[in-house]
């Protein structure tokens, strides 16, 4: 190679070394001060691609998880209501299998009628104070009297990544039915529940759409009330002869009632424990979706890794490597920059 003093190509080498010893450095420092071996497209554009979409899901699998667990939270409401308004129901059927027995007297009768009274009244209050996130869940409509959709329609839980079916739970709309009183017993003008009638020993039956007040059921269940009470001026079939003729309703106080209602509470009591029936399964459901987000992010999370972190052991090493390169091409450029003052000597 020629001796020149306007062209240092030993110089000019030195320098590309010293400069890709520098970057490699710089890129070393980067991957392990951020813990990301790719920190930017130029690194890997395809699998910065990649790990933006795996980190899409991720994020849509997290938010998944917590729409699971708040519908499982509002499951627990309800869980939990319903169990307070069953146990209420419980009480008032045995006051009315107590009122059965013929051997209270009317002060006994008018507790028993005070008290089914009251825990009617604490139904409805519990039932209208069954709130979630301002949703009212078990009144059957809002604090406005409004009809709530998620009485009829049910309530979705978005417990998927996707626009499918399949990340769709949805709650049953029973769960959301209206648990006041009278839609339970169906005794006022206005239930939404069709119980039709309740039977008694003799084919009598009591038309519950004609008891309209909490205190009408009271009555009734403490065996206050009187087969006119019940039946009105209408004719109720004959009780020797329920195919045909009549009997007119006559006042017979004691006992009446009180074994008719006995029925109505049942039903109720069986329409309850249904709905937790379903409540339970459906919470299962839930578990097992959140259980299956779980596993779907600790998957994601570990591709993710694979893709997208740094080896902090290769990069020290590669570290390493390239400080010793740039002390290396920093003491050759010194001397390349050398090289040139040699032809003075031949001057």
């Amino acid at each position: 190679m020629a001796l020149t003093i306007n062209t240092n190509m030993g110089a000019l080498q030195a320098q590309h070394a010293l400069n890709n010893a520098t970057n490699s450095l710089n890129k070393s420092i980067e991957r392990m001060t951020t813990g990301y071996k790719i920190n930017s497209a130029s690194d890997d554009a395809a699998g910065l691609a990649v790990a933006t979409k795996m980190e899409t899901k991720l994020s849509a699998v997290s938010v998944a998880e917590s729409n699971a667990e708040l519908g499982s939270s509002l499951l627990n409401t309800i869980e939990g209501n319903y169990g307070v308004i069953q146990d209420h129901l419980q009480r008032i059927r045995d006051l009315t299998e107590q009122a059965a027995n013929g051997t209270y007297a009317t002060d006994s009768r008018l507790a028993i009628q005070s008290e089914i009274e009251q825990r009617l009244d604490e139904i409805d209050r519990v039932t209208r104070n069954t709130e979630y996130n301002g949703m009212y869940l078990l009144s059957g409509e809002d604090a406005q009297g409004n009809d709530l959709a998620i009485a009829t329609d049910g309530l979705d839980l978005q417990v998927g990544i996707n626009s499918s079916i399949d990340s769709v739970v949805t709650l049953d709309a029973s769960l959301f039915r209206s648990c006041l009183s009278s839609s339970l017993l169906n005794f006022a003008e206005n239930a939404t529940a069709v119980r039709g009638q309740v039977m008694n020993s003799d084919l009598r039956a009591v038309d519950m759409t004609d008891i309209t007040t909490k205190t009408d059921f009271a009555k009734l269940c403490a065996g206050l009330a009187t087969e006119a009470d019940a039946y009105g001026t209408v004719d109720v079939p004959d009780a020797n002869n329920p195919a045909g003729g009549t009997d007119t309703p006559t006042d017979l106080t004691g006992t009446f009632g009180s074994n008719q209602m006995l029925a109505a509470l049942d039903y109720a009591l069986a329409d309850i424990n249904e709905r937790t029936t379903l409540l339970g399964a459906t919470q299962n459901r839930i578990d097992s979706a959140t259980d299956a987000l779980q596993v779907q992010s600790d998957n994601l999370t570990s591709s993710l890794s694979t893709v997208r972190d740094a080896d902090i052991a290769e990069e020290s090493s590669s570290y390493v490597s390239a400080q010793i390169l740039q002390q290396a091409s920093a003491t050759l450029l010194t001397t390349a920059n050398q090289t040139p003052s040699i032809a003075l000597n031949l001057l």
